[in-house]
């Protein structure tokens, strides 16, 4: 019998949330960003969440809902999803989110135009259906000239993570990004922090991972949430088979 896992399922929405979404571990974003990005952006200092619900212009436009969003100490905004399973028109959907951010950088007084980077960060538990022959686990997007293929406009970034191309085993992760991807798709496999871990912001992750701090009602949710991605995950792996 498979023992009871020690810590959450990132990929649950409880779990990422839990993780990434609450100020106590915003240092944990943060890092994580800063890994991400830092060849492009700098250092993120600081970040601010915002509301990750965002209206239309009118009552009758559809919402956009991030998991997370937020701002840095430039003014620059960041999504962060995580995807758990394709849709339909998922490409489409994170150019839609996108424009938000865009959007909402227009509405302050005197405004001439100059717009602060938006970065659409997606965290895939899946693979695009039209790359399966390409093995990278990161995809970085920008809108570029089709002739010379140089960058045309740097201030729109889409980076999509695609997770289940990410192999390495501990022996193997060369940079702190490589341990961010390691503990995101091993967690709730793991029963401690591994030795090649031990650094204080992953100290900090697994504790704020630890299936047994969590409160009677937060484990509630967390169970409820981690049943519908199980549920998601089955249903998807059984039309695949069919």
């Amino acid at each position: 019998m498979e023992a009871p896992a020690k810590y959450i399922n990132p990929f649950t929405d409880f779990g990422f949330k839990r993780l990434f979404g609450e100020e106590v571990n915003k240092d944990l974003l943060i890092d994580f960003l800063n890994e991400l990005l830092r060849e492009n952006e700098g250092e993120i200092t600081e970040l601010s969440y915002m509301n990750s619900v965002q209206n239309g212009s009118t009552e009758t436009d559809r919402k956009a809902i991030f998991d997370l969003y937020c701002v840095n100490q430039k003014g620059e905004r960041f999504i962060v999803e995580m995807q758990k399973t394709k849709q339909a028109f998922f490409k489409d959907r994170a150019l839609y989110y996108s424009t938000f951010p865009i959007r909402e950088q227009g509405l302050q007084n005197n405004w001439n135009f100059e717009l602060k980077a938006v970065y659409t960060i997606a965290i895939l538990d899946f693979t695009f259906t039209e790359d399966q022959h390409n093995n990278k686990v990161r995809l970085e997007v920008k809108l570029t000239d089709v002739d010379t293929n140089k960058v045309f406009y740097d201030k729109l970034t889409f980076i999509y993570l695609t997770m289940p191309r990410f192999t390495k085993t501990l022996k193997e992760l060369a940079t702190r990004f490589d341990k961010w991807l390691y503990v995101i798709q091993n967690l709730p496999k793991l029963d401690r922090l591994p030795g090649e871990l031990k650094e204080t912001v992953f100290e900090k992750f697994f504790e704020a991972a630890a299936i047994a701090k969590l409160s009677q009602e937060e484990l509630r949710d967390y169970e409820d949430s981690l049943k519908y991605y199980r549920d998601l995950k089955n249903s998807l792996d059984t039309a695949f088979d069919e």
